[in-house]
């Protein structure tokens, strides 16, 4: 009787300590790496209608810390560019099937876009602006948000109103999307210049006090939080799989900076809660650009 006590809790033990294992191995029969295959993008791809921006650091070779920080934003911004692009050039072609994995997608670009605007008004501009000493630096910015936050919400109205994936239409979210897209493109372009023009603001801290090291800190900080704020297991994914590692000439292969394990984790792990929304992405798990899934037989149509 004892020997059949012990065999018996040998096993559930054996089977409890085998749980873990087994989860991690059905996430990553679901994680991109795992699942994409890098082709190289043969028709319009995620760098249209909305034009990419191209970075403070590589335009001007400056490294202060408001270039430096306005180029990091550009690469954030760039991402979401993509994340847009990927779902206008896509929206008019997803099959059936589809439909709902392209609703998640495109609900994942909002909540980031939506997380994003409000870290920056509620942390990123406040700090800048006691930095700076002056409440009027991103006057224009906060007009520019206002003119494109009502197609946005619009935007997930509709997505998250539809009654079934299969009521999705792409022509009226295209629709939508003209309503706020020359605005948003606008926006996202000028806060760059907005940013890196700081560094002639007359109270731009100098390097070496200690008003520059809270500006570095600052800037480092709000980046190294703002998309994990987003969403772990959406948005960290869907930004990391529209961030092309290949652009101007490979200058930001290893941005962000993070250990290679973590950036595969919370690709391959964290995405793959939600692996099926991934395949629309503009680019692979190793951040190459891939041919749009939804576009892939548009020429058969």
């Amino acid at each position: 009787m004892a020997g059949t006590k012990s065999t018996s809790s040998s096993t559930t033990t054996t089977v409890l300590l085998s749980i873990p294992f087994l989860i991690v191995a059905l996430l990553l029969t679901r994680a991109p790496a795992f699942t994409m295959t890098a082709v190289t993008p043969t028709k319009a791809w995620a760098n249209e209608p909305m034009k990419l921006i191209t970075t403070p650091q590589y335009a001007t070779k400056k490294t202060d810390i408001f270039t430096s920080g306005a180029t990091h934003m550009a690469l954030l911004h760039n991402s979401i560019f993509r994340g847009y692009n990927s779902i206008y050039q896509q929206a008019a072609h997803v099959a059936d099937q589809d439909k709902a994995d392209f609703i998640g997608y495109c609900l994942t670009w909002y909540r980031f876009v939506k997380s994003h605007h409000d870290d920056e008004e509620q942390s990123l501009f406040p700090k800048i602006e006691d930095l700076l000493q002056d409440k009027t630096v991103f006057d224009e910015t906060y007009k520019e948000h206002e003119a494109f936050l009502p197609g946005l919400a619009e935007f997930e109205r509709y997505l998250s109103g539809l009654k079934s994936p299969s009521d999705f239409s792409g022509d009226e979210l295209l629709r939508i999307m003209g309503t706020f897209q020359d605005s948003f493109s606008d926006h996202f372009h000028s806060e760059i210049s907005t940013i890196s023009k700081l560094s002639e603001h007359a109270n731009a801290p100098k390097e070496g006090t200690p008003e520059h090291t809270a500006a570095v800190t600052t800037f480092k900080t709000w980046g190294k939080a703002t998309v994990t704020k987003a969403g772990v297991t959406d948005c960290v994914p869907f930004f990391l799989l529209n961030l092309d590692r290949t652009v101007e000439d490979g200058m930001w292969a290893n941005w962000p900076p993070m250990p290679a394990p973590i950036r595969w984790g919370l690709v391959n792990i964290a995405g793959a809660l939600h692996s099926g929304w991934w395949k629309f992405s503009s680019c692979d798990a190793a951040g190459q650009p891939k041919e749009l899934w939804a576009s892939r037989n548009v020429d058969k149509l």
